[in-house]
């Protein structure tokens, strides 16, 4: 009956690991540190797909570490390692990743949550060290070179996630990157609707 608790232990652990982890490296690191947190959701996703967490665990759990990383934001008292004032993206990206599973069939979802958590961590990552090395103030920029890395790994996702012919593949993983550049809505939101939205085509 709970054959799946030692795997959502597993999985929990990535993500807990990786939010104290990453308390080491500082303030200064905040937004490599939330980059590193999205990808300990790795694991998680992964046992999802493959039926070893089910989807009420997983969507449950995703809820809870959404309200947790939420109060810090409501006292004004944010973990400042990772969190950033105003800027509720881990927030969202929690909540997100429950509907996302709720919502969706498995394999579609997977494919979605994977380039929330890989796709949008690389391209953290690739803007964080564009911007440091020309100078710049890496916090809350876009650039194109993120970008591409977003699109680069989308792609792959789809590719292995996506029960779709190839050019709807690549054009799933190009509106995904033009949802995550855009500078309205949060991307952690605009990912996650938009990959819901496009279902309708897959």
């Amino acid at each position: 009956m709970f054959e799946w608790l030692p795997y959502a232990g597993i999985a929990a652990g990535f993500i807990i690991g990786a939010i104290i982890a990453t308390k080491k490296l500082g303030e200064e690191w905040a937004w490599i540190n939330r980059k590193i947190i999205h990808f300990s959701i790795v694991p998680a996703v992964l046992m999802f797909y493959y039926g070893k967490i089910p989807v009420e665990v997983f969507g449950v759990s995703a809820v809870i570490f959404g309200v947790v990383q939420l109060w810090p934001h409501l006292k004004r008292h944010e973990l400042s390692w990772y969190q950033i004032k105003h800027n509720y993206g881990e927030v969202f990206f929690a909540f997100s990743a429950s509907a996302i599973v709720f919502l969706l069939p498995r394999e579609y979802a997977t494919a979605l949550l994977l380039a929330m958590a890989i796709s949008d961590g690389v391209t953290g990552v690739v803007r964080h060290y564009y911007f440091k090395r020309h100078g710049f103030n890496v916090k809350l920029k876009k650039h194109w070179t993120g970008s591409l890395a977003y699109l680069a790994t989308a792609v792959v996702i789809a590719l292995i996630y996506l029960d779709a012919d190839t050019i709807r593949k690549v054009m799933w993983a190009v509106i995904l990157t033009l949802a995550e550049y855009q500078p309205w809505v949060d991307d952690n939101l605009a990912v996650p609707l938009g990959g819901s939205l496009l279902f309708l085509l897959y």
